[in-house]
């Protein structure tokens, strides 16, 4: 067999974002959630979220986030060999949706869905990165794309606010100097439950008159782990990468809560130099698409520049976690 060791270097090469023009804000969900503009602002951080119109599927709006992202690498379509899609709210099970986000794009390249739910960016990207340095691979598209709105409850007075839909894109490519970090992942199976649909859909099948299966989160334990396992998770992933707090130039973990987003900048001591992501405040929860819409946010309003160094750090359903130091287009 002929040998396809490592011989060159990957990163990313351009990003891309697609967010629903329809604006949602606290107030608007009042009614259905029983929870108020202030207590939601309080607990959470988010002042507003992006909803999908009904022609918004997560194949349209990945679609969306991933032509933008080859405009911005200068690849195109046919330059793509593997496109990697991460998702947990896409309900067409058959055929896999990576595969037609290819031929929309015009490309003939493998493609596969993934699903690590929130922390589902970081793991595709870990596997892109791997793939263009072992050769595999010339270019990996990489894309997150949720519409959450599709499997919580919206009158779920735990999390029916929380979530939302949109999806981000990037392009991983050959590089002459290291541009994705070794990433630090696993998971904690064992608390599964703890982020779960109610019902499976073998259930709904066998009894039609119960309710749509909708995901469920138990905020407060969810919290607590997140708060102790991701700051010591991060901490790993910058000694991987060889690399100090002080030497980055953003922080873009998930954006699942701005409590909890502070907590974890507390508790790695961060400097103050170093930009935190907390684009949940105006995007609200998206899941697989959060990291990669924070960091098209972070580029968009010129706070960081190319070249720029980052530690992005996903976290969810699972649980399953991944982290990496990732150079910036």
């Amino acid at each position: 067999m002929p040998n396809r060791a490592a011989t060159r270097y990957s990163r990313i090469l351009g990003v891309g974002a697609y967010r629903p023009p329809r604006i949602v804000r606290n107030a608007d969900l009042a009614a259905v959630t029983g929870r108020t503009d202030e207590w939601i602002r309080r607990r959470t951080g988010i002042v507003e979220r992006r909803y999908a119109a009904p022609d918004e599927t997560v194949l349209e709006m990945a679609v969306q986030a991933s032509t933008k992202a080859l405009a911005a690498a200068a690849v195109p379509p046919a330059g793509v060999d593997v496109v990697l899609l991460a998702s947990m709210s896409d309900l067409h099970q058959s055929p896999p949706s990576a595969p037609r986000l290819a031929h929309r794009i015009g490309s003939t390249a493998a493609a596969l869905d993934l699903d690590a739910a929130c922390s589902g960016f970081c793991h595709a990207l870990s596997l892109a990165g791997s793939l263009v340095r072992s050769n595999q691979a010339d270019h990996v598209l990489v894309v997150g794309s949720e519409r959450m709105t599709d499997i919580v409850a919206p009158d779920d007075p735990s999390c029916g606010f929380l979530f939302a839909d949109g999806a981000g894109a990037v392009v991983v490519g050959p590089s002459d100097e290291p541009g994705i970090g070794p990433t630090v992942w696993g998971s904690d199976g064992g608390r599964a439950s703890l982020i779960a649909h109610d019902a499976s859909w073998l259930e709904y099948r066998d009894d039609p008159e119960r309710r749509w299966p909708a995901m469920r989160m138990e905020g407060q334990d969810v919290y607590r782990w997140a708060i102790e396992t991701m700051p010591t998770v991060a901490r790993r992933a910058l000694a991987e990468a060889g690399v100090e707090a002080a030497d980055l130039d953003a922080f873009v973990p998930h954006q699942a809560n701005l409590r909890m987003i502070d907590t974890m900048v507390e508790r790695m001591e961060l400097p103050g130099q170093v930009t935190v992501a907390r684009d949940v405040i105006h995007s609200g929860n998206t899941s697989a698409a959060s990291i990669p819409l924070a960091v098209s946010q972070l580029l968009e309003i010129g706070v960081l520049r190319s070249g720029s160094l980052a530690l992005l750090a996903g976290y969810g359903a699972g649980l399953s976690y991944a982290a990496q130091v990732v150079l910036l287009p």
